[in-house]
């Protein structure tokens, strides 16, 4: 089968388990996560956010927060949440990414609100879709709300803030980084 003839929400799930690594699993309270190899599929965005990064060798991390409230709705209170969940990754990213850097491995992460790259955004020529890449990578299902694309995550429904980590590194490095960056924010 062609990566491009695949157009059916069954056989695009398959697709997405083959890439699966780890998870998805909780982080801590309200976080989960899952690691994937970079799909075939998904090469060609992951090098034009990253020029230079060799897809092949990129394991991807997407993150879902359980969110306090829908975030399909509109309104200060919907804002406020955007905002925590926001701080919150930002934190276990940047120490994520820290602590790769350390191992002497590259590492990004995708800002949710801009779509654009974190610690290599001067060559970017891409913004990141995160409901597209769910979608690809763990065959959750989408809405629409008004003109954008809201993600549905099985447990959660809309009440879901995704964001992604990107690190061309090695499964057992990635899941240490990891680790030691969950033991940091609990210190």
């Amino acid at each position: 089968i062609r990566q491009d003839a695949i157009h059916d929400a069954a056989t695009c799930a398959i697709f997405a388990a083959m890439a699966l690594l780890v998870g998805p699993e909780e982080l801590c309270e309200g976080m989960e996560y899952s690691i994937h190899a970079c799909p075939t599929r998904h090469a060609q965005e992951v090098e034009a956010l990253f020029p230079g990064v060799n897809a092949k060798d990129v394991l991807i991390v997407p993150t879902c927060q359980h969110a306090k409230v829908d975030l399909a709705r509109v309104g200060e209170t919907v804002e406020q949440e955007k905002d925590a969940l926001l701080e919150r990754f930002v934190g276990w990213a940047k120490c994520v990414c820290d602590a790769l850097e350390r191992r002497g491995c590259w590492s990004d992460y995708v800002d949710p609100c801009s779509g654009l790259p974190m610690l290599h955004r001067e060559h970017a020529h891409r913004v990141y879709g995160e409901v597209d890449a769910l979608t690809t990578l763990l065959g959750y299902a989408t809405t629409n709300s008004g003109c954008c694309k809201i993600v549905l995550h099985p447990r959660w429904g809309s009440a879901v803030y995704p964001a992604t980590l990107f690190a061309q590194t090695d499964l057992q490095t990635l899941q240490e980084a990891i680790q030691e960056a969950q033991e940091t924010l609990r210190a």
